[in-house]
């Protein structure tokens, strides 16, 4: 099987919805649906989010990051961090584990370097749309997290399935645009439940349709990704060309400041964040 009809073997079964998931991402959405139930206390999320010692770790981090902790107070133990970050949060750390549980698996130094990148971005993707949300679209700052984080999961799906398909990758970005990225993606946040508005904001960002300044929740998206620092494995920049330089392209008035001074400002919301992330 050549790298395209491996490509579209790949994105068939996820259009059926037959995804080749790690066991314990199982266990980890089962947690997700629970800490959606709108009759879940505080005190039995921060039970269920301590059986996953991963997004209990995330939970403190986020908590203690400059972008929730605005008074220098330290939050150290889970319950007190739900409290303070919200169950939405919550739920968007959630969905931050099972994107790194997808690929846990990865065994070959290369694709697992691929990974590690991917989520990398992901991360600066997240920490940038939540502080666009909140400084320029006015677009729900954790809805926009939460889609930051889940925007490349298709991505991650496809290198968890790379190593039964030698060569799958060989093809570059103009492969996994028109033959993988939508239909896997779609595919995969089906699966994990992602809700409407969100899927809306990432298939817009698929289909490239952005406005200056943003407005919409898509717009926020893809402004985060223009501007993230690092880029994604599968569709790599020109060489030489850095997300730095790409965002110092982009810059517009915002009330009475522009974009770039906000993003300064902003700097160590979105260092605190990204490194709570990773």
């Amino acid at each position: 099987m050549d790298r395209i009809d491996a490509l579209k073997s790949i994105a068939a079964q996820a259009g059926r919805g037959d995804l080749h998931f790690p066991t314990h991402v199982d266990a980890t959405l089962k947690l997700q649906r629970a800490l959606a139930d709108p009759d879940c206390h505080i005190d039995e999320a921060a039970r269920l989010a301590q059986t996953e010692p991963l997004l209990a770790a995330r939970t403190v981090a986020i908590a203690n990051s400059a972008a929730y902790n605005r008074f220098g107070n330290d939050v150290t133990n889970v319950k007190a961090a739900v409290a303070r970050v919200g169950f939405r949060t919550l739920g968007a750390l959630a969905a931050a584990v099972i994107v790194r549980q997808l690929a846990s698996e990865i065994r070959d130094p290369a694709l697992r370097a691929k990974a590690d990148q991917l989520w990398l971005h992901s991360t600066h993707v997240a920490a940038l749309s939540q502080v666009i949300a909140r400084r320029v679209s006015f677009v729900d700052p954790e809805t926009a997290m939460f889609a930051g984080i889940v925007h490349e999961v298709g991505g991650f799906y496809l290198l968890s399935r790379a190593a039964e398909f030698p060569g799958l990758l060989d093809g570059g970005a103009d492969e996994w645009i028109e033959h993988g990225e939508t239909a896997i993606g779609r595919g995969v946040l089906l699966k994990l439940g992602v809700p409407a508005p969100v899927m809306g904001a990432i298939e817009a960002l698929w289909n490239g349709m952005r406005a200056l300044p943003p407005e919409t929740l898509g717009d926020t998206l893809l402004l985060a990704n223009d501007l993230a620092p690092v880029g994604s494995p599968l569709l790599e920049r020109d060489p030489g060309v850095s997300g730095m330089q790409v965002g110092a392209t982009i810059d517009f008035a915002v009330g009475d400041g522009t974009l770039s001074s906000i993003l300064e400002e902003s700097d160590d919301e979105v260092r605190s964040l990204t490194a709570a992330l990773a």
